[in-house]
């Protein structure tokens, strides 16, 4: 009989870490991995060396994190998106990958994080989408403009 473990990600640009908890809340392991569809099978192939990975907490699942949830959904895993720890506790504990790899798995399995991923399909995602696209276009329309809202905007600034 193979043991649940639940993961933890702390999601950046160039590197995933990941965190490995059994089911008493035991640290099996923490480990990064590259940010790229063989880093994301690399992640979850580790996870799944520590026994059947039932549940994974994602940071940043609208950003960094985004590919490595759809990747993580797909095969079958639950994912909770997880928010980035506050203020308070980076400032108590430090900011750090390992550590917030592990933070990140202890809100999945404690039940605090629930948060299903933010999609990329329905009426959400389409405003999502459009508003990406209309952030590239003032960007390229005024390349010096570092606001990104560009002279026509009425926004205040």
């Amino acid at each position: 009989m193979t043991r649940a473990i639940t993961g933890g990600v702390d999601t950046h640009a160039g590197v995933h870490v990941a965190a490995a908890l059994d089911p008493i809340g035991g640290l099996p392991g923490v480990e990064e991995f590259p940010v790229t569809p063989a880093g994301y099978a690399l992640l979850l192939g580790w996870l799944g060396g520590f026994g059947t990975v039932c549940l994974a907490g994602i940071e940043g699942t609208g950003s960094y994190g985004a590919g490595l949830a759809r990747h993580v959904t797909a095969a079958g895993v639950r994912v909770a998106g997880v928010d980035r720890s506050g203020r308070q506790d980076r400032r108590r504990q430090g900011k750090s990958g390992p550590l917030d790899a592990v933070s990140a798995a202890r809100a999945a399995q404690s039940g605090r994080a629930r948060g299903a991923p933010k999609g990329r399909d329905g009426a959400a995602g389409a405003i999502r989408a459009l508003m990406a696209a209309q952030a590239q276009r003032r960007r390229r329309a005024h390349p010096d403009d570092q606001s990104g809202q560009g002279p026509d905007c009425d926004w205040p600034r």
